[in-house]
């Protein structure tokens, strides 16, 4: 009996039989069933060598490298690390224009951007302006993306103010701080370009879709409450980020409220969105919201230095330092307690940045239509955060408001943020003192306005219109940032996140497939109603690898499905279960507790009188079978390569006799 030593009537003219479907005129010769393939045995290194490859070079990118001569293996190696060389010698004069546009315009939103976000980080208003000139460069010469324009990011500012800020307090010690925020940059840098040279970009994976949507409307409301102390003109504020410490530190300090800074700010607020809104509905004018936040910090400056306003409530920048980056690498901290709060703050703020970085990246490149290597994008953040923590830089990324108006603007190479820091440059040689009037409280309107764009709800919405369990992530991402702080939003994201892989793996769908009528496939009943299953053949698909993780339970589920069976069978008075088979097909890998669930489940067939096969098992499960001895316990003629054929068999053996119950699982194949 089975498929090895016996002719079968066609698959097509079985299924349809066993589905009372006999309408098929075209099938009416017999066939010979397939014999599923035992793969030949590999060596163990040639297998481990194929599996590292897998994990760690998906992408194979040393592809390019073979059959090269040495200097041209030497020139493609300097143009993995530096794409520049690549596309540097096609550069054009027509590119630059573009690129001299996008660069000024990026440059026009930096430079205020990139002071706020230092005050959002407790750090030296022109550390923002430092950061937006020398990582620029070096992004310029290593990163792959034509589009992701460089500097500080409000998100990552808020953990490092929320992180260092717990173990040095910003105002009691700068100094101290200041060093911190350089060192966590520093580690910050290692992190991530360590992920890119060593392969793990997949570790970035883990911040699903919807853990970021949360996490960084979550992080965005808590900036936007950290700036009403800019708004309402306050001197004193909560170091707690929290709405419950935010909201109790503003209502108690009612008598202190300056109505001449909150007037300031809610108008500056109103122009940033208006100018925000027409340049959405009307993508030409883009360099109308790119301009609004420099056209703010200038009209904000004048206002005070004419009406003397600084006198009157409304707190200015002061002094900013003219001069380019000065060097850093002997202010790095490595001595306790500091360092481990450093490299605490340094990789998680780093994780952050890289998820905003690549995300932001591949999503304008695949505008245009070209290829980002996520690993090579790591080696290229991170190098440029570690040379930007020794030139007095924190943490930098590719933050998408700036990304948005640089690939608006059309720029067409990474030249725009050689443009951008070349204004930058400018800037810190001849014109910081012209922001000496600059009203705290435009900064703050700035990162409001900012901010108000990372809280997308429409994405939330179509989370819980697609996945339930995505949309709790989200939520409890933003939850955890709103209600608790950062770090713990951030954990909670994750873990849940991490849940429901393991959920994913633990416990996998199991379904009843049925025939669909007029052919030989095989389907979830569930997903086609009008499929229908076979009398005395119960036919279970596997949906997903079988592991230690979730052996026990589909040796229950699987008992479960058989119990259910019988007694349906026994209810509607129809024949009695006689096989069982199990459809293999999305089992990509077995593992020992795995294989001990089959036998497991063997045995019980057997002592219930029933008969186990299998179906469509892949390469890797069917030579695991085999070295374990399963199949030859099984049987080899019960491994079948279809569904179909399988229940071909079954019908087949239906037909020519009832199976009696025995103790002897073998007895009954030799009654034909």
């Amino acid at each position: 009996m089975g498929n090895a030593d016996y002719v079968y009537p066609s698959t097509s003219d079985e299924a349809a039989a066993a589905a009372g479907e006999c309408n098929n005129d075209n099938n009416n010769s017999s066939s010979h069933s397939h014999k599923v393939a035992i793969p030949p045995p590999q060596p163990f290194v040639k297998s481990l060598k194929y599996n590292l490859k897998e994990t760690f070079f998906p992408d194979d990118p040393l592809r390019q490298f073979k059959n090269q001569s040495p200097p041209r293996k030497l020139l493609l190696g300097l143009q993995y690390f530096f794409p520049i060389l690549e596309w540097g010698p096609r550069y054009s004069l027509e590119f630059f224009k573009a690129d001299l546009i996008s660069g000024v315009t990026i440059a026009s939103l930096a430079i205020p951007q990139g002071i706020s976000y230092a005050k959002l980080a407790n750090l030296p208003p022109i550390l923002g302006l430092y950061s937006s000139f020398v990582p620029a460069l070096v992004y310029a010469m290593m990163g792959s993306s034509r589009d992701l324009a460089v500097g500080t990011v409000a998100v990552a500012s808020l953990l490092t103010a929320s992180m260092l800020g717990s173990q040095v307090s910003a105002a009691e010690n700068p100094q101290l701080y200041l060093h911190l925020a350089f060192t966590a940059t520093f580690f910050a840098g290692l992190f991530q370009a360590a992920l890119g040279l060593f392969r793990l970009g997949f570790i970035v994976d883990f911040l699903s879709h919807a853990t970021i949507v949360g996490f960084m409307g979550g992080a965005a409301t808590v900036v936007i409450l950290q700036q009403l102390k800019g708004i309402l003109g306050l001197d004193h504020f909560t170091h707690a980020t929290d709405l419950v410490s935010v909201m109790r530190s503003v209502f108690s300090q009612t008598h202190q409220w300056r109505w001449e800074s909150a007037l300031l700010g809610f108008c500056f607020l109103f122009f940033l969105l208006v100018t925000r809104q027409f340049s959405k509905k009307r993508p030409k004018f883009f360099w109308v919201s790119a301009l609004a936040p420099l056209t703010s910090v200038i009209l904000g400056s004048l206002l005070v230095y004419f009406t003397h306003a600084e006198k009157h409530g409304v707190q200015v920048i002061g002094q900013l330092k003219k001069g380019l980056n000065p060097l850093s690498f002997g202010d790095l901290v490595f001595v306790s307690p500091y360092l481990s709060t450093a490299i605490k703050t340094g990789i998680v703020t780093g994780v952050i940045a890289l998820a905003e970085g690549i995300a932001v990246g591949r999503s304008f490149a695949m505008f245009k239509n070209y290829h980002i290597d996520g690993n090579k994008e790591m080696i290229a953040i991170g190098t440029m955060n570690v040379v930007g923590s020794l030139t007095s830089c924190y943490l930098t990324t590719g933050p998408f408001s700036r990304s948005a108006v640089n690939f608006n603007a059309g720029c067409k190479t990474a030249v725009s943020n050689i443009v951008m820091a070349l204004a930058v440059m400018l800037t810190l040689l001849f014109l910081t003192p012209l922001f000496h009037y600059t009203p705290l409280v435009v900064l703050s309107s700035i990162i409001i306005s900012a901010m108000l764009g990372l809280i997308d709800v429409e994405a939330t919405l179509h989370l819980w219109s697609i996945d339930k369990f995505d949309f709790l992530v989200c939520i409890s991402a933003y939850a955890g940032v709103v209600f608790a702080s950062v770090e713990i939003g951030l954990v909670l994201a994750v873990g849940i996140s991490v849940l429901r892989v393991l959920l994913f793996v633990a416990r996998p769908k199991t379904f009843i497939l049925g025939n669909v009528s007029n052919s030989g496939i095989y389907r979830n009943v569930e997903q086609y109603p009008n499929a229908a299953t076979v009398p005395g053949v119960l036919v279970l698909e596997i949906d997903a690898p079988i592991y230690f993780a979730n052996s026990s339970y589909l040796r229950e589920r699987i008992g479960r499905w058989i119990d259910d069976e019988e007694e349906r069978l026994k209810i509607s008075g129809e024949a009695s279960l006689q096989y069982v088979i199990l459809d293999m097909g999305a089992v990509g890998n077995i593992d020992t507790s795995g294989i001990s669930m089959l036998e497991e489940v063997k045995k019980v067939t057997d002592r219930r009188g029933l008969k186990l096969a299998l179906a469509n098992p892949g390469a890797e499960v069917t030579k695991k079978l085999n070295k374990a001895k399963f199949i030859d316990n099984l049987g080899p003629e019960w491994i079948f390569l279809t569904v179909g054929e399988a229940v071909g068999a079954c019908n087949y053996m239906l037909h020519s006799y009832k199976p009696a119950v025995n103790d002897d699982p073998h007895k009954d194949e030799s009654v034909v």
